[in-house]
């Protein structure tokens, strides 16, 4: 017999598609199409730029190396552009230390001592080691032929000035500062960070201290979120628990729009009788996509209060960890005009055998590691359930199974995703 729409059970997180289901990437399009980067940027020193994304492309005012200098810790020689011959002598004229340079041009035949990043006189066209010369009177006398131009660090070789060296949407790491110091670059101009408002919801959750009632579970999520925004450099603004009311859960959406640009919750976005924020947020603002074709990760809400993004996190711990890095992470990248926004990933061969129906992306956890002739190689962690918080906990990579894909077997090639370029 037909089953009339009114008729029909409501959707199970059992399902393995469904028509309303949004695909990861679709998922991601949507947010980033709904929500352009933040205008606006602020000037902070290079001591405090670490973590941050250019908001402008950054161009060199100077060449590093500035003048040509010195390799090696030995002597500078004028050639005449021939390099030197084993058992040539040079008359050593003076010394070259790095920051004190030789003032005087050397001729022919003649050289000067020189330490590692002294400035080469001008004259000089090669230096010859330390350890390779010997001292014989007034003269330096060459062990090896040397080619001209040996163990010289050119001017400009690693920067040309007026050339862009770091562009607009790179977030800062310790090598850009110390380029950026080596241009002696003082204050730069840098996106802002997207202010996130968390809070977790449900009766049932209990705060650190509290005592535990029939029924009750301590509030890992908070935690887990907090640590990882945290972890990618954003201050959360902490709504704490809210509980499962309507009106409690009205007035702390507004509170939170009123002073954040992203809100992130978790529980509460299932369809259970007692999940309030999809009601709520129909009478806020509007709801794009509450289904996602993951596993798992499933429930999953993305919404807009006006301009402020919303990321409703399923409850369970682990599908909030794999949402929150499949979807919100890139969404604040995005946010703050980062170019680099999705997670890396990278093939390694599999240990286990994976079980895994068609129909959904599955991130299940894994172990990477490298055997003997240095191949990457992955195994799970053991059981994959979306309660299972220590299956994140002993891992350190995802392993990402595409929607078509079912059980795998030990001996495949799977992409994954390090935590590394995750946390």
């Amino acid at each position: 017999m037909r089953m009339n729409k009114q008729s029909q059970p409501d959707p199970s997180c059992l399902d393995e598609s469904e028509p309303d289901f949004i695909k990861i990437d679709k998922a991601r399009d949507a947010v980033f199409a709904a929500a352009p980067p933040l205008p606006g940027h602020e000037y902070l020193s290079l001591q405090e730029s670490l973590g941050r994304v250019v908001s402008e492309d950054i161009a060199a005012q100077i060449d590093v190396p500035r003048q040509n200098n010195s390799a090696m810790d030995g002597y500078a020689l004028h050639t005449s552009g021939a390099g030197a011959r084993a058992g040539a002598r040079y008359r050593e004229v003076g010394v070259a230390l790095a920051g004190q340079p030789y003032a005087g041009e050397l001729n022919e035949g003649e050289c000067v001592r020189i330490t590692t990043g002294a400035w080469v006189p001008h004259g000089a066209d090669t230096v010859i080691i330390q350890e390779r010369s010997h001292s014989d009177g007034d003269a330096i006398v060459s062990v090896d032929n040397v080619e001209p131009g040996m163990n010289l660090r050119l001017a400009g070789e690693d920067i040309k000035a007026g050339g862009v060296i770091i562009a607009h949407g790179t977030r800062l790491w310790p090598a850009h500062v110390g380029l950026l110091g080596s241009l002696g670059i003082a204050e730069l101009a840098v996106t802002r960070e997207p202010r996130v408002a968390y809070f977790s919801t449900g009766d049932e959750v209990r705060g650190l201290g509290d005592p535990l009632s029939e029924g009750a579970i301590y509030d890992s999520n908070r935690h887990t979120v907090a640590a990882m925004l945290k972890r990618a450099g954003i201050e959360v603004i902490d709504f704490g628990v809210v509980a499962d009311d309507p009106q409690a859960m009205h007035e702390t959406l507004v509170a939170a729009r009123d002073v954040a640009d992203v809100i992130i919750t978790s529980g509460g976005v299932s369809v259970g009788e007692a999940d309030f924020i999809k009601p709520a947020l129909a009478k806020l603002g509007d709801t794009r996509f509450w289904k996602v074709a993951v596993r798992p990760g499933r429930p999953f809400t993305f919404g807009l209060l006006g301009s402020v993004l919303f990321f409703g996190l399923p409850g369970n711990p682990v599908a909030a960890m794999v949402m929150f890095y499949q979807l919100v992470q890139p969404s604040l990248r995005h946010l703050s005009g980062e170019r680099a926004r999705l997670p890396q990933e990278m093939l390694a061969v599999c240990d286990s055998r994976l079980r895994k129906r068609p129909g959904r992306m599955e991130y299940q956890r894994g172990i990477l590691s490298h055997d003997a002739t240095g191949e990457l190689r992955v195994a799970k962690t053991g059981m994959q359930g979306s309660g299972i918080l220590s299956s994140m906990a002993a891992a350190n990579c995802f392993i990402v199974l595409d929607e078509d894909t079912g059980n795998v077997e030990p001996g495949v090639r799977v992409r994954i995703q390090p935590f590394y370029g995750l946390m």
